[in-house]
């Protein structure tokens, strides 16, 4: 059937259908530059890259293209704050971006460009408005006019009259309507600014990613994507002054990640924000987890899922991942040395007695990018890594062993996870609790301590609170493979090893 994918604008599943066979242009509206990032910017880096990574792994041929907004009011006011200027401020957060990107295991896209490189095809698309009627100058500014674009409100399926009529009163009179929006601004005192034909000042936001996505992608392309809060309205602004330029239909797949929730103590969960003052920076949790592991916390949710975020989850990712590790270490132990991940294991002859395990993970990958599914399979070759090794038998099946690790570490790939050496992993301080090296691990439990166990059922607990029973249901089972069992009572989650 091939790869399948929600697309935003049609409200349903549909085949991925690249513009030109075997080639895919993907758009990712990248980072404001002018802090750190926060696992709700991470989210949206690791959900794409691992998308990324399995459309090449189907064997098409990708062009991503992620952007950075360097020139911003934030960043103008964070800059004054600190008494430098807005390009060393920026300059320096790439870097940090770049840096903390690595730790996750996000890969480079093909195209990083910053908007301040692309100030011509930014006034180069204005001035296509402005001959259409679509833009007009107003106060030295220059104003997109959205009532004069048809179906405007598509993406979002926001109706243009009930905004108009939920608008404020007190409206910006140099506006013909108060949905309008800036596509350039004029200059004010002490400001970045650049020539253009309406005079000094600097670019809107939504100008941005209209330009510089049909500088390298061309005019129609396959995937735009982002964050749910940038359907309305980034990207709704996005479609009209793309579309309103050009007169044809630009972007085939709109896909959009779900929030992160922060869990209270309580289990109450509310929107990850920086108003809220609630947010964490991958900076600061790199102090207590690997980027990978935060990475693996990331795709246990489907990435249009909303993503609860607490300490607790947070262990369990951790645990989860020390599992991974645990079984390639006893693995390595048996075979002397790890062999190669297989790389091409979407084609349904490879795999050998691992085919079904293949079979399923891409199954899962291609509906919808279902990570969560896919994660599962990966634990059902670990589980049966396990078995070999415990029941003594790895020395008589060590083909089937290695063949199985080559699978684990093959899928894995796609996902951005156990491709690390065991000892890397262990020896760089990915948990911090002790975890698989702790005295009070037991044997037959994947090395698991009673820490990582503790905090495995919390998770449960919590998915349950939430009503994500199918989590729930898959911590237990997870626990279940590894000799412990869970029990329920009134007053809480207890377990015990069998």
């Amino acid at each position: 059937m091939g790869i399948v994918l929600y697309n935003t604008e049609k409200r349903r599943k549909e085949p991925l259908e690249p513009r030109v066979p075997g080639r895919v242009g993907i758009y990712v509206c990248g980072v404001t530059v002018y802090d750190h990032c926060h696992i709700g910017h991470a989210r949206v880096m690791v959900v794409f890259d691992v998308i990324v990574r399995h459309l090449r792994a189907s064997g098409l041929e990708v062009k991503y293209v992620r952007n950075f907004t360097d020139i911003d009011d934030k960043i103008i006011r964070r800059a004054n704050e600190q008494g430098i200027g807005w390009k060393a401020l920026t300059e320096e957060y790439i870097d940090a971006f770049h840096e903390e990107m690595d730790a996750l295991g996000v890969a480079r896209a093909d195209v990083e460009p910053k908007a301040t490189d692309h100030l011509d095809e930014m006034t180069d698309l204005i001035e296509k408005l402005e001959a259409k009627g679509l833009a007009y100058p107003s106060g030295g500014d220059v104003l997109y006019s959205v009532d004069r674009f048809e179906g405007y409100g598509r993406l979002s399926g926001k109706n243009l009259d009930d905004l108009q009529a939920g608008s404020r009163v007190e409206v910006d009179r140099e506006k013909k309507n108060p949905l309008d929006f800036v596509l350039w601004k004029g200059a004010k005192p002490d400001e970045p600014k650049w020539p253009s034909p309406w005079g000094e000042g600097r670019p809107g936001w939504h100008i941005e990613c209209s330009a510089m996505s049909c500088k390298y992608l061309g005019e129609s392309f396959d995937i735009h994507g982002g964050g749910l809060d940038l359907i309305f309205p980034h990207h709704e602004n996005e479609i009209a002054q793309t579309e309103g330029a050009t007169g044809h239909h630009w972007v085939r797949h709109w896909m959009h990640n779900g929030f992160v929730n922060v869990v209270s103590e309580t289990g109450e969960a509310e929107k990850m924000s920086k108003s809220l003052g609630n947010f964490m920076t991958i900076k600061d949790l790199r102090n207590n987890f690997s980027g990978e592991t935060l990475r693996l916390f990331i795709l246990n949710s489907h990435y249009r899922s909303p993503l609860d975020f607490s300490q607790t989850l947070l262990k369990a990712a951790q645990s989860g991942l020390n599992r991974l590790y645990t079984a390639l270490q006893g693995a390595k132990e048996v075979l002397g040395s790890l062999p190669e991940a297989q790389p091409d294991l979407q084609q349904s002859d490879r795999g050998g007695p691992f085919e079904g395990e293949v079979k399923r993970f891409w199954k899962a990958m291609d509906d919808d990018f279902n990570t969560p599914q896919a994660l599962a399979v990966l634990f059902e070759v670990v589980k049966r890594l396990n078995r070999l090794m415990a029941d003594g038998q790895g020395s008589e099946h060590q083909e089937e062993l290695r063949v199985g690790v080559g699978v684990l570490r093959g899928l894995g790939m796609t996902l951005g996870l156990a491709g690390q050496e065991p000892e890397a992993h262990f020896t760089g301080g990915s948990d911090p609790d002790g975890g698989e090296g702790s005295d009070d691990a037991s044997e037959g439990d994947g090395g698991l301590s009673n820490s990582d166990v503790d905090a495995l059922v919390e998770a449960r607990s919590a998915a349950r609170k939430a009503r994500n029973w199918a989590e729930g249901d898959r911590i237990r089972d997870q626990l279940k493979e590894l000799g412990i069992t869970v029990l329920d009572g009134k007053d809480g989650s207890s377990w015990r090893r069998s």
